[in-house]
Order: structure tokens, then C-alpha cells, then sequence
């Protein structure tokens, strides 16, 4: 998959609209709605950047869909799970870790 169908899929993952991606990055709604055409031109690379921020994502995995700051020998599910931690609220994510030591022990 390339940009576009990252940036979709993301959007779609993240339950924010082209509106909200816009006021947040400072890139315009117009600009945003061309990514995601059939027939769009990569972003610039300070857009990409801007995006990826917002998204907290990395410009590579809007790219490539694929993130190299995880390690590739990790299983697929122990990813998609980190990528799950990732995009949780900073209350939720202690919850997590706390039961995690739990388990642990």
C-alpha cells in the first residue's frame, strides 16, 4: 500500500476526519482531500511530516506501511498490540503497564 492507502486506513484506525487532520496540522482540507484521491501526488515532505505528527505516526509507515522502529523478528500480533498501546491515553496506558507488572510477578 502506498501513502494514500495508509493515510486512509489511519484516518479510518483513528476515527478523525479530513477536517480535523487539517486544523491540526495546519495543512488545508483541499490539500488533504488530494492525498487521498485516486489519482494524487505524494505529499511534500514537510506535509508528510506534519501529518505523521499529528497522527503519531511515523512518515514510513504512512509510505510503506511498514514502521522500522520495531524490530521485524517481533510476531505480527505482538505489533499490531504495541501500535494498540501506542495510541492510548497516557491514564490508560498506566492501567496497562501496572497489569502488566502484575502478571509478571
Amino acid at each position: 500500500m502506498g501513502f494514500r492507502e495508509n493515510l486512509k486506513e489511519e484516518l479510518k484506525y483513528q476515527d478523525i476526519r479530513v477536517k480535523e487532520l487539517a486544523e491540526k496540522s495546519g495543512i488545508s482540507k483541499r490539500v488533504l482531500d488530494h492525498y487521498l484521491a485516486e489519482k494524487c501526488t505524494s505529499p511534500l515532505a514537510e506535509n508528510a511530516v506534519k501529518i505523521a505528527e499529528v497522527l503519531g505516526v511515523s512518515v514510513e509507515y504512512l509510505v510503506t506501511g511498514k514502521d522500522a522502529s520495531i524490530p521485524t523478528k517481533i510476531k505480527p500480533e505482538v505489533i499490531e498490540i504495541l501500535g494498540e498501546l501506542n495510541r492510548l491515553s497516557p491514564e490508560d496506558f498506566d492501567f496497562i503497564k501496572n497489569l502488566t507488572k502484575r502478571l509478571k510477578n
